[in-house]
């Protein structure tokens, strides 16, 4: 996949800045080595200081999977039964969910494994978690996940 990598401009880093204020904890304030790597397809990568911490997938701005901890997300936690889906891409359904406390509707979440607790996908939340059990339907957008082209890419980085 080919790619071509950049430092940010002041003009981008402030708009960065202030959009990833809005959302996470993530490692603010980003500082001055930040850099993206723009994909083929149009989806970014955001570097500080060499490491991944944000991508920016069809226009959405979420942490990457290897960045999830520092982001401070909070977390959606899925049944074994699920973890195949979610990883294929598929978006979290709301039987799958075994808790997802104080989880608000938009919020950007981490979803979790219920066996280990890793990070298998990065979503927007579609209900409040409190709102999820017993209930059907989507409860999590799935944006980023294990397998993706993100996630090869950056495996294939780290090699």
């Amino acid at each position: 996949m080919p790619a071509k990598r950049h430092s940010l401009r002041k003009d981008e880093l402030k708009e960065l800045e202030a959009e990833v204020s809005g959302k996470f904890h993530l490692l603010m304030p980003l500082g001055k080595n930040i850099e993206a790597i723009e994909l083929e397809d149009g989806d970014k990568i955001i570097l500080k200081e060499g490491k991944e911490i944000l991508a920016k997938i069809d226009g959405e701005l979420v942490p990457t999977l290897t960045s999830v901890n520092s982001a401070q997300l909070k977390r959606v936690v899925v049944d074994m039964g699920a973890v195949p889906h979610v990883a294929n891409g598929a978006n979290v359904m709301a039987p799958g969910v075994v808790s997802a406390d104080e989880v608000r509707a938009g919020d950007t979440v981490a979803v979790v494994d219920e066996r280990h607790g890793k990070p298998i996908a990065v979503g927007l939340a579609l209900m409040d978690g409190q709102q999820v059990k017993g209930t059907k339907g989507q409860a999590v957008k799935n944006i980023h996940h294990v397998g993706d082209d993100i996630w090869r890419f950056l495996q294939e980085r780290i090699k």
